[in-house]
């Protein structure tokens, strides 16, 4: 008698996790690494998963690298942090439109005793004082948002050179991070990644509140019509569910160490 209701037991198990698994979708979500490795996505996805029984896997790079995945079609969506070039990329036709789901800012560290003199709200002063320092500074170097980011504020300063110290790594925003603090070097860095980063060593957060600082992110279906095999009503619902109030109101509840990383702003110009 109980081997039969363990036997039974069993092909019940087996038969639901058939049906779950028939049920279950998963798509693919090309990403920038500061929405991976914040730890945001950690908690935003499993709740859109509950909500809709979709499973998202995320490839997180930088985001010319994510969009340049979006446009070879390997991807279902994409969440990235770089206006400019999300507005090229559904011009080109690749995605129907592009929508803002939320924000954060860009930051500067260096070391705590700012050799450099840096310390302020004025990012392209402070840059034009690490040029002339010959400050060590660690630039991601790899098309990601942030280095096209930094690499605007670097034009803004108008520097004909970024000084001796300046060095590219080509890397992810958390190896960057992890060379600046072992080297006490000068990195631009989303705030979200840097609540997140526990290696600091001796650095510190040194400009903060420049209005050329904000960091808005916005997030496209990859069109169907380029590229059929794209799952676009899965996409379509991730869409909806990330700019709705459940999904934005998750975002906010994203905290560290009581600390908000991202701030929901769906359905604003930005």
């Amino acid at each position: 008698m109980r081997f039969s209701r363990r036997i039974a037991c069993v092909a019940a198990f087996a038969l639901a996790a058939t049906g779950a698994w028939a049920q279950g979708t998963t798509m693919v979500m090309a990403s920038t690494t500061s929405t991976e490795q914040s730890g945001l996505f950690h908690s935003l996805l499993p709740e859109f998963a509950r909500a809709t029984g979709i499973t998202v896997k995320v490839v997180a790079v930088g985001t010319g690298q994510a969009i340049d995945m979006a446009r070879r079609g390997d991807a279902d969506v994409l969440f990235v942090h770089d206006r400019t070039a999300e507005e090229k990329y559904v011009a080109d036709g690749f995605a129907p439109r592009r929508y803002p789901v939320m924000y954060n800012d860009f930051v500067l560290v260096g070391p705590r005793s700012d050799p450099a003199g840096t310390k302020g709200n004025d990012i392209a002063e402070a840059l034009k004082k690490i040029a002339a320092a010959n400050a060590p500074f660690v630039s991601r170097g790899d098309k990601s948002g942030t280095d096209a980011a930094e690499k605007r504020y670097w034009a803004q300063a108008g520097l004909a050179s970024r000084g001796s110290g300046y060095r590219e790594c080509g890397c992810g925003m958390g190896p960057a991070l992890n060379i600046g603090a072992s080297s006490n070097a000068y990195v631009l860095t989303d705030r979200g990644t840097w609540l997140s980063f526990r290696n600091r060593g001796d650095l510190a957060v040194l400009v903060e509140g420049d209005k050329r600082l904000f960091n808005q992110y916005g997030v496209m279906i990859v069109s169907p019509q380029k590229f059929p095999h794209v799952k676009a009503a899965e996409a379509q619902k991730f869409v909806d569910w990330v700019t709705s109030p459940a999904g934005q109101q998750s975002i906010a509840n994203f905290r560290i160490r009581g600390e908000q990383l991202f701030f929901p702003n769906a359905g604003t110009a930005n």
